[in-house]
């Protein structure tokens, strides 16, 4: 990964003796799916990596621990990002325990099939704070730190479902539509700072949440998809960290769908 002069993150390895210097990237949902996917892949490039976790503290922990085993610097941070204090928190930890903040990747989202007659008050403002208001208070919280360097990435994750609808979800579609205009005006707001803002945008993909799904209806899901096949969290996240190197810095305030030819925009 190229670092380029800005925003350089200074570590000591006590174990090696030598002086290590990296960026330093915030994965929020990270204790898998692809969350997980994408803190690794960060880690392959060389960036050090908070994990955010909202219940599954092992699951966390785990990839911690394969991070650490590829070299890198790794913290596990349990945060609701639905309560703005736990997201404060969460950026202020990250940058504390591993001493900058240089990537945003807003990950963290809420899933729950309902149609509109079904739903509750509080289901939707359940979906709207974790996966649309989360996203803004770690945002907000986290952009100084990449402005005063001059550098930084955030890359908010959205779904098909925000484009194509979701005949029983639509909290879900709702909360992920908002994150791409979102993701377009944060887009011109930070640019001149040296911060790009895009958005990836899933269409189906293999994770512990979709799998079952995927088990039952594989073969009607495979056929409507013009590759014939479901994404691996692994090719989402690549496209994601690709999104966070030097090598990207025109590309703001896109958003790049991610379903094999299923919706094309």
């Amino acid at each position: 990964m190229s670092l380029g002069p800005f925003a350089l993150t200074e570590r000591r390895n006590y174990d090696q003796g030598i002086m290590t210097r990296s960026r330093v990237a915030l994965v929020t949902g990270a204790s898998r799916g692809i969350g997980a996917a994408t803190a690794l892949k960060l880690a392959e490039q060389g960036v050090h990596v908070a994990v955010n976790y909202r219940r599954n503290g092992e699951a966390a922990r785990s990839v911690v621990q394969r991070i650490e085993e590829l070299g890198m610097s790794a913290v596990a941070l349990q945060a609701d990002l639905g309560d703005r204090a736990d997201a404060e928190r969460l950026v202020g930890a990250t940058v504390d325990r591993l001493g900058g903040l240089h990537a945003l990747i807003n990950n963290a989202g809420h899933v729950e099939r309902a149609t509109l007659a079904e739903l509750s008050w509080e289901s939707w403002r359940r979906m709207m704070a974790v996966t649309l208001d989360g996203a803004f208070a770690v945002s907000q919280t986290a952009a100084p730190h990449m402005t005063s360097a001059g550098w930084g990435r955030i890359v908010n994750v959205s779904s098909l479902r925000a484009m194509a609808g979701y005949g029983r979800g639509v909290h879900y579609a709702t909360a992920k539509a908002g994150l791409l205009g979102f993701t377009k005006a944060l887009a011109t707001e930070l640019a001149p700072h040296g911060v790009t803002v895009n958005a990836v945008s899933p269409g189906y993909t293999e994770t512990d949440i979709t799998r079952n799904a995927i088990e039952a209806k594989g073969d009607e899901i495979r056929a409507k998809i013009p590759v014939g096949n479901v994404a691996q969290p692994e090719e989402i996240a690549a496209l994601i960290a690709f999104l966070c190197r030097d090598e990207a810095g025109s590309i703001n305030g896109e958003t790049i769908n991610v379903n094999g030819g299923l919706y094309m925009d």
